[in-house]
């Protein structure tokens, strides 16, 4: 069982911040055949909506501050975002943005966890967050990228009330029995200055078909398409602008 909708505690909305929102329009349209439109509101600030069809899968965003690294960041659904930020803190986490209100769409706060994976809340009102999941080009699936584990382990159902399957291996998220994510330990094949983070990960019908597009379109293959044991086929992209992510086969998900 997947998650299929948004809900308190799960992972509700996928955004990129990025260093050219033109080309990431490019390459995303290439990649995943996304129709994205900029919101032409000053106030906006660029802010972009990706759509498959009618369904809004995910953001586009000019980088906040000078400097930042183009990146993507998981949203995880709050009923109260002040309330969750007052869990994060508790459990050891920080807040670095927020909390404020987004026009009438709803209320966010971006915070870390005591390692420092970002990751932000989003209290929906008038936009709950995506209108898809699991489906090609959509969100499928959340992974924090750490290098400890039993702090995050702890850490995180302290804050959503994650269950967590805590296989040796590779620890699973879930709400309800509906897995969503996963936690992998980084090892030396990671270099020292990669940070704690989350990837995100988009269904495919094709992953290698979509690493070669990738790789058509100004992308690098992090890691090349690779079937997992007992898993789906994987593999970790860097777009052209220098934010990671990953892609899963859907049908190996359902």
């Amino acid at each position: 069982m997947k998650l299929t909708a948004p809900v308190p505690g799960g992972p509700c909305w996928i955004e990129l911040s990025t260093s050219d929102v033109p080309a990431a329009k490019s390459f995303y349209a290439a990649l995943f055949g996304w129709r994205s439109e900029t919101d032409p509101r000053p106030e906006a600030g660029g802010y972009t909506l990706a759509h498959l069809g009618n369904d809004r899968v995910a953001a586009l965003s000019p980088v906040y501050q000078p400097g930042q690294p183009p990146a993507w960041t998981v949203s995880f659904a709050a009923e109260d975002t002040d309330a969750a930020v007052e869990k994060v803190t508790a459990a050891g986490g920080s807040l670095l943005v927020g909390p404020m209100d987004v026009f009438d769409q709803g209320r966010f706060a971006v915070v870390a966890d005591p390692s420092g994976a970002v990751f932000s809340l989003w209290q929906g009102r008038a936009f709950a967050g995506a209108d898809l999941f699991n489906a090609p080009g959509a969100l499928g699936w959340t992974e924090l990228v750490t290098r400890e584990s039993e702090p995050a382990l702890a850490f995180y159902p302290a804050v959503f009330d994650w269950t967590v399957d805590a296989s040796a291996e590779y620890p699973q998220w879930g709400i309800d029995g509906a897995d969503f994510g996963g936690v992998l330990t980084m090892d030396e094949n990671f270099p020292p200055e990669v940070p704690p983070h989350w990837l995100p990960y988009f269904a495919v019908a094709d992953v290698d078909a979509t690493a070669a597009t990738a790789q058509g379109a100004g992308g690098e293959l992090l890691m090349p398409p690779t079937s997992i044991p007992h898993g789906p086929r994987i593999a970790v992209i860097r777009d052209p602008q220098g934010a990671a992510f990953g892609i899963h086969r859907v049908a190996e998900e359902e």
